[in-house]
């Protein structure tokens, strides 16, 4: 089992589902709410997710792909935790950051690499995709 929380520990979750491989979003919407180069996420399914103490707080806004997205943080330290589009709930983007106990994994793809930071460091040895792949 695989959990996690945000910074002050008022929303934990876990994870039953494996996660291997990352992807790395370099949108301005992700720079914004990470306030970094963006965020790395694993992308599972809803079903493998549980939040198993506290309630996230949710954002909404419409992404630069034009899809409305759902981003929940903690209300308390602000940590964002994990979003899902509105058109897609059965999927949900992982912030890898917050995990407590990370398995040996790498990122695989970065998308919107055409808003990357001039200092991002984008491996060439993944999938880049300049915008929503």
């Amino acid at each position: 089992m695989i959990s996690g929380s945000c910074l002050c520990r008022a929303i934990r979750y876990e994870v039953t589902v494996p996660i291997s491989e990352l992807r790395h979003c370099h949108c301005k919407d992700c720079q914004k709410s990470s306030g970094a180069g963006g965020a790395v996420n694993a992308m599972i399914p809803s079903s493998g997710f549980r939040i198993t103490h506290g309630e996230p707080r949710r954002f909404t806004k419409v992404a630069d792909s034009g899809r409305t997205l759902h981003r929940f943080f903690c209300g308390d330290c602000g940590s964002p935790i994990f979003s899902r589009r509105e058109v897609l709930p059965e999927i949900t983007s992982l912030r890898i950051g917050t995990l407590d106990n990370a398995p040996p994994m790498k990122i695989a793809t970065n998308i919107w690499t055409e808003s990357a930071r001039p200092w991002a460091h984008i491996d060439p040895a993944t999938q880049r995709f300049p915008g929503q792949p």
